[in-house]
């Protein structure tokens, strides 16, 4: 049976569908390197058609901004963080989601 990594309903327009549609917590994050800087999303994806929207955690951080315990567990994909980032409204309304409780 699957998790439900967060329970706030999450809504933003897709890409795929071209309308705003109820986007779910993937339980997944996306770590990106780039040069001496690190990014960090979590991954939403539409719940009819899949599509993905990153929504971020971390943006052009320098690495020692991130406490090293939690870049584990965003690479490990912990499906408790994601679910504390998915529940968390003041990270969802600074990525501009619109909440449904």
């Amino acid at each position: 049976m699957e998790r439900k990594p967060s329970s706030i309903r999450v809504y933003h327009r897709c890409g795929g569908c071209g309308k705003k549609q109820e986007f779910l917590n993937s339980g997944r994050f996306r770590v990106n390197a780039n040069g001496s800087r690190i990014d960090v999303w979590l991954i939403y994806r539409c719940k009819k058609c899949k599509h993905s929207w990153n929504l971020t955690v971390y943006e052009r951080v320098s690495p020692s901004k991130i406490p090293p315990e939690l870049y584990e567990l965003f690479l490990e994909n912990d499906e408790e963080t994601a679910s504390r980032y998915g529940n968390d409204l003041a990270f969802l309304k600074r990525n501009h989601a619109e909440l449904n409780e």
